[in-house]
């Protein structure tokens, strides 16, 4: 992708540039990013010397896993020190209650109404015409790199990541090779590095940890964007162990009476909360800690609760693949030194389309954002600015796949809305719509639909106003035998 303006012209062409050249576009869009000069004001977030922005998102992690969140048994000092440092929110949520279409969203500031990968078969890619958060930062000179699991778009499509603003990304680009922790290769930036398993275990998280941490050291006098898209907490599709045996964090729960599976999923979550922590202790041993922005959340809720021994989603019904509270409402963590007060708590209603504005924001590459998005920027909740623009509602939907048939169920829409504290949501068209009062009833236990049913025909109204036809969800022709490339 040529970047921010060619993708608008992609999108917008006919409308805003008719009659020009692709090339023209880009030498125009090249000679406006030179040229461009953010508006500096006192009021404004953004410093004249942009932040960093290291975004870490967990894979499957419930919120309530971690300990600031309520979490009892597993460990997460790390993620806790994070939120003692900065500022905490108790109702974020994903824009998916599936990987691949939280991160589509996430990464283009679309509602999953809107994106152009909605379902979660593994290898939907995104179009040559999204714009993502990386190019909107790239417009403002960041180096941008991603580590760990892409999920959006796999080799030979016009989803991969280095068409999609990333200078470099290291990791898994198929959503279910990224399921193999020992693999036999990764890809770094389109290109395979084969891991050598027979000889040399090797546990795909340390491999990129340690490219991630690599990127910082070499990029620390340049602004940069680290993208960390762990596959922790997520479960194996392999027959290996989730994680190895002589990790510490496993080793810290060999007195804890759990059962094995049990203690390494409780074990998984730990070892990402210590990679966190090596991420950040880095930034500081680099003194460039102060002018980084660390964000952490997850991409949905938990897939696994392993219930009664851990409580990963409090008492939040449903969990991943659910619209309930339990699949959607996540962690989110934000530290920004001096500028977000340390141990601050926000109950404002976020979920992922917010982050490409909110990135933006700090970056003061808010002219780089290109209109129609669903997100808003939270910078000024970060700040305490009391002039924080709200959502009217959140949407999310999520098409039902059928495995056995490899076809997307044509009644199997799920589809969910939040506006103040109504949630409304069905699993499938034909199922009934559900309506909880979340005021008064967060665990969502007594539907109400049948006693507000002015309030059941508002939302619908926004519902179907919200959902653009799906475009075609297609999976790249893969070699036979294979799931990916």
């Amino acid at each position: 992708m040529f970047g921010t303006y060619t993708a608008l012209f992609d999108r917008f062409g006919t409308r805003l540039f008719a009659g020009v050249s692709r090339s023209s576009i880009f030498g125009i869009g090249m000679f406006l990013v030179g040229a461009s000069l953010p508006a500096q004001s006192g009021e404004e977030a953004s410093s004249a010397t942009p932040p960093n922005i290291v975004f870490i998102l967990a894979d499957d992690m419930g919120i309530n896993t971690p300990g600031i969140y309520g979490g009892k048994v597993i460990e997460t000092p790390n993620i806790d020190r994070l939120a003692k440092d900065g500022m905490r929110f108790t109702q974020a949520y994903s824009s998916s209650s599936l990987c691949a279409p939280a991160r589509a969203s996430l990464l283009t500031g679309l509602h999953s109404g809107h994106t152009s990968v909605r379902g979660n078969t593994g290898g939907i890619a995104l179009k040559d015409a999204d714009i993502t958060f990386a190019e909107v930062l790239k417009a403002r000179g960041y180096t941008i790199a991603g580590f760990g699991k892409w999920g959006v778009g796999d080799l030979g499509t016009e989803g991969v990541p280095e068409r999609q603003g990333f200078d470099r990304f290291f990791g898994y680009y198929h959503q279910i090779h990224a399921h193999f922790f020992y693999p036999d290769y990764l890809i770094d930036t389109g290109r395979r590095i084969a891991l050598d398993q027979a000889a040399n275990k090797q546990y795909a998280p340390d491999v990129t940890l340690a490219a991630m941490k690599d990127f910082i050291r070499d990029n620390k006098d340049r602004p940069f964007v680290v993208f960390g898209s762990w596959t922790l907490p997520h479960t194996n599709d392999d027959d290996e162990p989730v994680i190895p045996e002589a990790d510490p964090a496993l080793l810290a729960y060999a007195a804890v009476d759990l059962p094995e599976d049990a203690r390494r999923f409780a074990a998984m979550n730990t070892r990402l909360d210590s990679d966190i922590g090596e991420i950040v202790n880095l930034l500081e041993d680099l003194e460039i800690g102060d002018n980084t922005v660390v964000v952490f959340a997850s991409d949905n809720g938990p897939g696994t609760t392993f219930e009664p021994y851990f409580d990963t989603n409090g008492s939040y019904r449903g969990n991943k693949r659910s619209f309930y509270e339990g699949g959607i409402r996540v962690p989110l963590i934000v530290k920004w030194p001096g500028r977000v007060d340390p141990g601050s708590v926000s109950d404002l209603q976020v979920y992922f389309p917010d982050l490409m504005p909110t990135f933006a924001d700090l970056a003061s590459a808010q002219e780089h954002v290109p209109e129609g998005i669903d997100g808003i920027s939270f910078v000024p909740t970060l700040v305490g600015d009391a002039n924080q623009p709200k959502h009217d509602f959140l949407y999310w939907e999520v098409p039902d796949y059928d495995w056995s048939k490899n076809i997307y169920r044509e009644d199997g829409l799920h589809q969910a809305i939040r506006q103040g504290d109504w949630k409304m949501l069905r699993h499938g068209q034909t199922e009934k719509w559900e309506l909880f009062n979340l005021a008064t009833d967060p665990w969502e236990t007594t539907d109400v639909a049948s006693e507000f049913p002015d309030i059941v025909a508002k939302l619908e109204a926004l519902i179907d106003a919200s959902h653009d036809p799906m475009p075609e969800q297609i999976e790249p022709e893969m070699p036979e035998g294979q799931w990916f490339r």
